[in-house]
């Protein structure tokens, strides 16, 4: 049997961020609700993929701008190292396997169409 740990976000981008060899993308899911007047009220989750494909990097730093729409799906991996201080520090990395702007889409799209 085969087993995996995978995410899937569709959310706006914040920022984009090289960190050595790899892309560091936040992006935003929208949770939010309605209050008790009947309101929405916004609840933004911030979470960080990071992409490792350097041919998906380059098309991303090129590409993707804050407040684009995107689809982020890969794997989930938990992490852990020790700090200066001895202690034991844990972390979750979200590895993008596949990466998508809707946004991009639109503006190619708008650009064809003479928009």
């Amino acid at each position: 049997m085969r087993t995996f740990a995978e995410f899937q976000i569709i959310g706006r981008v914040g920022k984009l961020k090289e960190v050595g060899s790899t892309l560091r993308v936040s992006i935003a899911a929208e949770y939010g609700r309605k209050d008790d007047r009947g309101e929405f009220q916004s609840k933004p989750y911030w979470n960080e993929v990071t992409i490792f494909n350097e041919n998906v990097i380059k098309w991303a730093t090129d590409n993707v701008q804050p407040g684009d729409i995107v689809h982020a799906r890969g794997t989930v991996r938990q992490a852990q190292w020790e700090k200066s201080d001895g202690s034991t520090e844990y972390g979750i990395t979200m590895a993008a396997e596949s990466f998508d702007d809707f946004s991009h889409d639109e503006r190619r799209r708008a650009a064809a169409n003479g928009s």
